[in-house]
């Protein structure tokens, strides 16, 4: 039986390395993204493989929406010379970036960043990558809890969020005829190096995030992997169109 083949946008770190870690133990090869770490996405690479998994990294801006038909072709020439196929099976949006922007500080130039990162490339390369999709599959989203709860300096980051998240909804009704479930999952605070590791980094921040949340401490990547992983198994493969908090129950 052929293995499942996961392409996982920003793959190189954080969520995105964790989630692949957690798909390539669940035995699927693995596709990911990076878009400067080439040393770091290499490391996921063979810790993949070092599992007995296929792996290979793809150089690619999220943002850059005039080369999502490059990349598409690119992922194509790849699953045709790593594994001699034509499609691939899940597809786990999660290449973005951070930034905490005061609302009346924002500009145009930070609103099309973020957008074009975060909702209008989501949009396009979900859009440009179901021709290589094999019927059966799974789409993940990568939310953020911040679409439930207001956090200062996240407007931009959140709207985009939530626009994702509605159109997790449209794609799962447009793509149940092809057997594709799609979710979203909406991590509440992690400790990685996103937004420049700013919980990290931040032990007051940490601590104060930790007592607003039922769990008592903030998320760490392997909270996140395990549950994108599982909507990609068939044991999650009746949950579709759903939003789904991986937050510890922060400001319940």
């Amino acid at each position: 039986m052929q293995s499942k083949i996961a392409l996982i946008t920003g793959g190189s770190r954080g969520l995105g390395k964790n989630a692949a870690l957690h798909l390539a133990k669940n035995g699927n090869d693995i596709i990911i993204t990076y878009f400067s770490k080439k040393e770091e996405a290499d490391k996921v690479v063979a810790e993949v493989e070092a599992m007995g998994r296929k792996a290979v990294a793809i150089q690619s801006d999220a943002g850059d929406i005039k080369a999502i038909d490059s990349f598409i072709a690119n992922v194509s020439n790849v699953l045709k010379e790593k594994w001699g196929r034509e499609k691939f099976d899940h597809l786990v949006n999660n290449a973005g970036h951070g930034g905490s922007i005061p609302f009346a500080a924002a500009t145009e130039a930070d609103f099309d960043r973020f957008s074009d990162v975060h909702f209008k490339g989501v949009f396009f390369l979900t859009q440009k990558a179901l021709p290589i999709m094999n019927d059966g599959g799974s789409i993940v989203n990568l939310s953020t809890g911040t679409t439930r709860f207001a956090n200062p300096g996240y407007s931009i980051y959140a709207s985009m969020k939530g626009a994702v998240e509605i159109l997790t909804k449209y794609l799962a009704k447009d793509l149940g005829a092809r057997g594709i479930n799609v979710n979203i999952v909406a991590p509440g605070p992690v400790e990685t190096d996103f937004n420049s590791a700013a919980i990290r980094s931040n032990a007051a921040l940490k601590e104060r995030l930790a007592t607003v949340t039922a769990l008592g401490r903030v998320g760490e990547p392997d909270d996140i992997g395990g549950v994108i992983a599982f909507l990609c198994s068939p044991e999650g493969h009746w949950i579709n169109g759903q939003r789904i908090e991986a937050s510890g129950g922060i400001n319940l």
